[in-house]
């Protein structure tokens, strides 16, 4: 059986409350938890005691187990000092602009580099 550490979404429409829990992997995203580990609230202020509450021994004790987090989990964890920050990860090839934006950006490059070597030519000629 394979466990994560994820959240689990709950409140009302627009007005999201995550509970961190651990659960088989195959399991729902808001079904069934094997433990509830605390839980997170994304509207209040980062700072706010309430907006991330965590209990840390039961989450050492998971991850001890061999619980996986997923990526959002292990950035609360980390806020909290339980692990360590997920590694950025590389844009994908979909995300990067297609073949004409890059040509017209190359285009847009090339015109700005002549036009500032032009004032920087005109700059250095006196003037009459």
């Amino acid at each position: 059986m394979s466990v994560k550490i994820r959240l689990a979404r709950g409140g009302s429409k627009k007005r999201p409350v995550h509970k961190i829990v651990v659960a088989d992997s195959r399991s729902p995203r808001d079904g069934r938890f094997i433990e509830a580990l605390g839980h997170y609230n994304p509207l209040l202020p980062k700072d706010h005691a309430d907006a991330l509450v965590i209990k840390e021994e039961a989450a050492k004790k998971w991850m001890a187990q061999g619980a996986q987090m997923t990526e959002r989990v292990q950035k609360l964890f980390a806020l909290k000092g339980l692990a360590e920050k997920p590694a950025i990860r590389e844009q994908t090839k979909k995300c990067a602009p297609k073949a004409k934006a890059q040509e017209r950006m190359r285009e847009l490059a090339e015109k700005a580099a002549a036009a500032a070597e032009a004032a920087a030519a005109a700059a250095e000629t006196p003037a009459e």
